[in-house]
């Protein structure tokens, strides 16, 4: 894609929107969906609004920082020292962050049911998505998988945190929950499962086993998105 061009002059197939359009806004680029809440770039035979959005991710990308991880917590005054960046595009893209957040956190209403691994998801995100420091929660389920209650169980230091399975199953008999999810964040938005991650999610299911309630799925969250354990590993196939 060529970047000091106006989107107006792009083929139909290369403009951010009709992108979206067709193939959904997950599978554009960062600079697209920024583009799209620019609107123009920096003016006649200048950036185009890509190339304005691309130059915005180089320069929060400095430092060998994820850009994104900036635009998180970047101040309207920092974001407008930007070179293009007035009052009016920065205004819109952080109003445009602040949303993704709020979608993000929100949390399901009581006896919502959890009945996929993204909507556990939804439910874990308000304790978990945007954490600094490593989180262990757990969905609490009755026998229809409906929400009784979200609860965090640890807090660690950095990206360290042990769980044992005495302090996870307390509150979910305290409770009376049939059904629990678990889930832990990982600060640093990788959400590939580390080998300690693996073995505590065996650890805990033979516990389940034990007490008798099943843990339906192990989330790892961060950096906007999630990971199913139980879908990517073969752990519960003696359950299935």
């Amino acid at each position: 894609m060529v970047y000091n061009l106006r989107i107006a002059d792009l083929p139909l197939s290369e403009r951010p929107r009709e992108r979206l359009l067709e193939l959904g806004a997950r599978n554009l680029s960062s600079a697209e969906l920024i583009a799209i809440l620019l609107g123009t770039g920096q003016g006649k035979g200048k950036l185009s609004a890509v190339g304005l959005a691309q130059y915005i991710l180089n320069q929060l990308g400095q430092n060998k920082q994820d850009p994104l991880d900036v635009l998180r917590t970047i101040s309207p005054t920092e974001l407008m020292e930007i070179q293009g960046i007035g009052p009016a595009k920065a205004t819109t893209i952080l109003a445009g962050v602040e949303l993704g957040k709020r979608a993000f956190q929100f949390r399901p209403c009581a006896r919502a049911i959890i009945d996929s691994p993204n909507a556990a998801a939804a439910a874990f995100s308000h304790e978990l998505m945007w954490q600094s420091q490593e989180r262990f929660a757990v969905l609490l389920l009755d026998t229809k998988n409906s929400l009784i209650s979200t609860q965090v169980i640890t807090i660690g230091i950095a990206t360290e945190t042990l769980i044992h399975p005495r302090e996870l199953f307390r509150e979910a008999i305290r409770q009376s929950a049939t059904n629990i999810i678990i889930a832990h964040n990982h600060p640093s938005g990788n959400l590939e499962p580390s080998i300690e991650d693996l073995n505590l999610t065996k650890r805990l299911l033979e516990s389940a086993k034990i007490i008798g309630i099943p843990i339906l799925d192990h989330l790892i969250i961060g950096n906007g998105d999630y990971r199913s354990i139980r879908q990517n590993s073969c752990l519960w196939e003696d359950e299935e």
